[in-house]
């Protein structure tokens, strides 16, 4: 469980450090990439020495792993959420993108208007809009540096057109853990207009001490005829280059109409992906997550300290995810201004804001699931690049 070894990533295929360059404008030669959501960590010991198991075995045709993988996936969420579902309602994809457009696909019509608590992890709106179906930004409110959610005002924006609403739970960007009430308040606002409730959960296991994440099936059981749950390892475990997310389907009614357009599509997911998903959902592997989390929620105490400290910038808490979501509107700098800053200046690689929806505009967020000497490199860059408020 070392989380400390530098690991250089650079041509290596990595989309966060090769790709950087190209998208930011900064060389991965001397920058720092805290953008795309992947860690920096290898894999945990169960995982890695399954896949060495599978490449010694050295042959790679059709596998049965769907039952132990349905299992282990059953035993992660009774275990670490006290989350109790039937194997049975398990389904298999490549992602939880792929998850979302396959909900869209299955329930939903071209120009239905889906439902978004923006700002929001980026992809819900470009798989939506890819879809055919119209994007609703319900806007979350920025309340002394934590969202909530205005149910008053998401009623008023309803026009009947509606048909599915997304929920990030956790949040992501502002690492926010919901909570009973605020899940509860979701859950009647898909009654009061008759939407499916989609529940985005990936980062489930990457909470922080002093908060619980309740999956929404727990919060609201009175709305499972509505409900589709997506879960994945990819976050807790570094493994979404193996493409394996799971949508959880309570209701028989929509988990047959799902199971039909999985058949239609001939849809199956790499064994590969499965048998590390397996390994992972395990004692050891909840042993390094948990190792996992207590390194992430130091290093997120370190970023937030930091730039605390200079004038203008303002982390939100994070309660959960490694994603620090920074406001910059305090420097009263233009976003081109703020952002050639930590780009040109800092030289550090950050997702923009304004690409998770309204309210993102003034905000960048920075991936903190690196090592620590990283994070400590770029609290000192940021320092450096607005010295002139300080």
């Amino acid at each position: 469980m070392d989380f400390d070894t530098l690991i250089d990533r650079r041509n290596t295929h990595s989309t966060k450090w090769d790709k950087m360059e190209r998208l930011y404008g900064v060389s991965p030669d001397e920058g720092l990439s805290m953008w795309v959501a992947d860690s920096d960590f290898q894999v945990a010991g169960p995982i890695r020495d399954k896949l060495q198991q599978l490449v010694d075995q050295a042959v790679f045709g059709y596998a049965d792993a769907e039952g132990p993988y349905r299992e282990a996936v059953q035993w992660w969420m009774q275990s670490r959420h006290n989350w109790t579902i039937d194997t049975d309602s398990i389904f298999s994809t490549t992602g939880l993108c792929n998850a979302i457009g396959l909900c869209l696909d299955t329930y939903t019509q071209p120009g239905d208007g889906i439902v978004l608590f923006t700002p929001v992890y980026h992809a819900f709106a470009r798989v939506v809009r890819a879809a055919g179906r119209d994007v609703v930004e319900c806007p979350l409110l920025n309340k002394s540096g934590q969202y909530k959610m205005d149910f008053d005002a998401y009623d008023a924006q309803m026009t009947g057109k509606e048909t599915m609403v997304i929920l990030c739970s956790p949040h992501n960007p502002g690492g926010r853990v919901w909570t009973q009430d605020e899940l509860r308040g979701v859950a009647d606002f898909a009654k009061r207009h008759n939407l499916l409730l989609v529940s985005d959960e990936i980062h489930q296991d990457l909470v922080f001490k002093g908060h619980r994440h309740i999956p929404m099936q727990n919060a609201a059981p009175d709305i499972t005829d509505r409900l589709l749950m997506l879960t994945a390892p990819s976050k807790t475990f570094n493994i979404a280059g193996l493409h394996t997310g799971q949508v959880i389907i309570p209701d028989p009614a929509l988990r047959a109409r799902f199971a039909a357009k999985m058949s239609a599509l001939s849809i199956e997911v790499s064994s590969i992906g499965q048998f590390a998903t397996t390994a992972a959902y395990s004692p050891e592997g909840a042993a390094w997550a948990d190792a996992q989390i207590a390194y992430i929620e130091e290093n997120t105490k370190i970023f937030e300290q930091a730039v605390s400290e200079i004038p203008g910038l303002t982390p939100m808490r994070l309660q959960s995810t490694y994603l620090s979501w920074i406001d910059f509107s305090g420097t009263g700098m233009e976003r081109e201004e703020f952002t050639q800053r930590v780009e040109k200046g800092a030289k550090i690689a950050a997702n923009h804001g304004t690409t998770f929806g309204t309210g993102g505009e003034n905000f960048l967020r920075f991936n903190l699931a690196t090592q620590r000497a990283r994070v400590e490199d770029a609290c000192t860059r940021l320092k450096t690049a607005f010295s002139d408020l300080q």
